[in-house]
């Protein structure tokens, strides 16, 4: 039996916070009931824990979990006394689960530490918006949930604590280091290269969202979260242009000695962002990378490069955009580290917000923003609070009604059951309902023996731990089956009960289930899915835009539009989608939706190095070239966009036009080698949508898998 538990749980986190919720709880119910014989304080002693510490799910090390459960007692305090004044109606009552449903559920949108903490938290109201109407009995209500959040905090740290999650930082250091390696071999052994890519592809394939717990992952709206994550996108990047670099020949390659000087330096400041975020060094600085890239475009403003064909050009492009991608890594290193760039914002007041805007705004500015932006229909956290809140609110004006006994097992039924998708909530269905028909069938045998009130007290532990443990072990049905038994070894302890308490669960449970099981059928039933298509499809629309203007930027010195910010905009709904989408139980896909975001997440990431870093303008004498150029990667964007709106898979883009460019434009020839290097990669990515991704044999087909800007 043991080794079984060892192997679902190596680390035995299940098992440990089992252990300590059900002290913790069972310390505080048996304190305040049999001590301080006070009845009204006892529940909130004992749910407190379970809303807190089972429902719950912080993220962090012990510490950290601790810090959070004694910062949001204010707000649990909030809750309850809302909860309890409220319930004099209830229409009243059904209003405020609406509202506050909503907003603790939307909060969400604020990082994986708020999401974890949205199911107890709504524990916390809908326990005494219930009859009886007792405003006498708030300070008892207070004082049972503020001992159960302080003995659970104090627990976290000395009861058995949870080993704590190798941090993101660590991870990105590792992924950053061995990508710093990947580019070493580029500046000096090529050869090396294929034997160091499938270690640094792991380590950058690691850092994905879709490979991170919820609660790990950088998704908060303070700079940290932001700046780590556009760290792991930019080092993602960074390793696919490494081996497009790979594949580019350098024989004859002009200015490859200034390429190579800038590749050494650029492998140099990577490893050191990779020392710091390890612990083993200084904290990188953007002036020996700034000054590499300037020594660079020295070298190609003294190389003439009139009479030279394109592909002479193409090596020096990717190292200098591998340059600006290091620049870019630095930085957002440095906005992680608490660091405001030395520089403002270089992004033209016309097209900001910039790639780094969030580093120049104050904390609180930056949580308004992210609720604001998600403020929204389109926004999948404003769907599933919304969605969540309805169903509370119906539940709570039904079970009064009914004038249902115990009510707010229904709403607990809705927290349990109801998914993102209709077709997720009714896979939860069927082992809800038998794991509580099996319990209540246990409990109402129980209870029909009249055993003596110290057996439910002895067994109050033993059926608890079971339970916390029972549903990531076993499954929701065996989950379901155990709490039922705990509600009726608690309320047995209150009240003399007979089995119709087991009968009462039972209606409760199905009147909770029918509600979820309509509202998930009416309010987006689709789930991720269906949102996803419609956000992917409007992020290569707007991606399509951008590539349109940074091509008339660039080629005709027209003035930076609002293609950036909206792309950016829809690129970060986008990524929501896609998060919940992950969350949800699907069919094999027919297309590679990462492979979509990544496409957009290129042209975003690309146009703004080229738009910060190049001179706009001058590039008349090809500007047809160029536009054309540019108007079919469009194309191909917009056609992909257009058949995911239709439910179809996109096409594979077309082969680029063949065309004719000039020779003897001087300088203006690199830019233009630039922006070809740019559109090229951007058909390339687009080749990657259709058709799920198979296992890849070659260098460039399993980094695709990874190489990524997405953040």
């Amino acid at each position: 039996m043991w080794g079984w538990v060892r192997r679902r749980d190596p680390q035995l986190v299940v098992v440990r916070r089992a252990v300590r919720v059900t002290v913790v709880a069972c310390v505080g119910f048996y304190f305040c009931r049999y001590v301080l014989g006070d009845a009204a304080m006892a529940p909130y002693a004992l749910f407190g824990v379970v809303a807190l510490g089972a429902l719950s799910q912080i993220p962090g090390s012990p510490r950290q979990r601790s810090r959070t459960l004694i910062a949001v007692l204010p707000v649990g305090w909030v809750l309850v006394t809302l909860g309890t004044l409220l319930s004099f109606s209830t229409v009243a009552a059904a209003a405020g689960m609406f509202v506050l449903g909503f907003a603790v559920s939307f909060a969400g949108v604020g990082g994986p530490r708020l999401v974890g903490l949205a199911a107890g938290m709504q524990l916390l109201y809908i326990l005494p918006c219930f009859p009886p109407y007792d405003p006498g009995s708030l300070p008892s209500r207070l004082a049972g949930l503020t001992l159960a959040v302080v003995l659970l905090a104090v627990a976290e740290r000395v009861l058995w604590p949870d080993p704590a999650p190798p941090p993101y930082r660590r991870r990105l250091a590792d992924a950053v280091s061995l990508l710093a390696e990947c580019l070493g071999a580029l500046a000096d052994d090529r050869s090396r290269l294929p034997a160091l890519l499938p270690e640094a592809t792991e380590a950058a394939d690691a850092l994905r969202p879709s490979r991170l717990p919820p609660t790990e992952r950088p998704a908060s709206a303070g700079r940290r979260d932001r700046a780590l994550s556009s760290a792991a996108g930019t080092a993602r990047l960074l390793l696919g242009r490494a081996v497009d670099l790979y594949f580019t020949d350098d024989r004859e390659a002009v200015t490859g000695a200034a390429a190579t000087k800038l590749l050494r330096v650029t492998a140099g400041c990577v490893a050191a962002t990779g020392d710091w975020l390890r612990g083993d060094g200084p904290l990188p600085d953007t002036d020996l990378v700034a000054a590499a890239i300037s020594d660079f475009r020295a070298a190609r403003l003294n190389t003439d490069p009139n009479g030279l064909p394109p592909e002479r050009l193409r090596l020096g492009a990717l190292a200098l955009s591998m340059g600006e991608w290091t620049k870019s890594l630095v930085v957002a290193v440095r906005v992680a580290a608490g660091e405001t760039p030395k520089h403002p914002d270089p992004t033209p007041a016309s097209a900001r917000p910039g790639q780094f805007w969030y580093a120049y705004e104050r904390t609180p500015f930056l949580w308004w923003h992210r609720l604001r932006e998600n403020l929204t229909p389109r926004s999948v956290a404003f769907q599933g609070a919304l969605r969540l809140a309805a169903a509370l609110a119906v539940a709570r004006l039904i079970a009064g009604a009914l004038d249902l006994s115990h009510g707010f097992w229904v709403l607990l039924t809705i927290l349990t059951v109801l998914r993102a998708s209709a077709a997720e909530t009714r896979s939860a269905l069927r082992p809800a309902l038998v794991g509580t028909v099996a319990g209540s069938v246990v409990a109402a045998l129980l209870l029909l023996l009249g055993l003596d009130p110290v057996v439910y007290v002895i067994a109050l532990p033993v059926v608890m731990i079971a339970g916390f443990a029972a549903g990531p072990l076993l499954g929701l049905g065996w989950s379901q089956a155990l709490f039922t038994l705990v509600i009726t070894l608690v309320f047995a302890q209150f009240t003399p009960v007979d089995w119709r308490l087991a009968e009462q669960r039972v209606a409760d449970v199905l009147v909770g289930a029918a509600i979820g099981v309509l509202i998930g059928l009416f309010a987006w039933p689709r789930g991720g899915a269906g949102e996803l298509r419609r956000a992917v499809a409007t992020f290569l629309t707007s991606a399509a835009a951008v590539v349109r203007e940074t091509v008339a930027v660039m080629a005709e010195g027209q003035p930076p539009g609002d293609a950036l910010p909206r792309a950016r905009g829809a690129g970060q709904l986008a990524e929501a989608s896609f998060a919940l989408y992950q969350s949800e139980r699907h069919p094999p896909a027919p297309l590679d939706w990462q492979a979509a975001l990544v496409a957009g997440h290129h042209a975003v990431r690309g146009a703004e190095a080229l738009v910060r870093s190049c001179p706009s303008g001058g590039l008349l004498p090809c500007v047809a070239q160029l536009t054309e150029l540019a108007g079919e990667v469009a194309a191909s964007y917009e056609r992909s966009a257009g058949s995911l709106t239709r439910g179809k898979s996109p096409p594979r883009p077309a082969d680029g036009p063949v065309q004719q460019w000039p020779d003897d434009l001087g300088q203006d020839l690199y830019i233009i080698a630039d922006l070809r290097v740019w559109l090229d990669g951007l058909r390339a990515d687009l080749t990657n949508v259709t058709g799920r991704p198979e296992p890849a044999d070659n260098l460039r087909d399993r980094v695709s898998r990874v190489a990524d800007g997405a953040t």
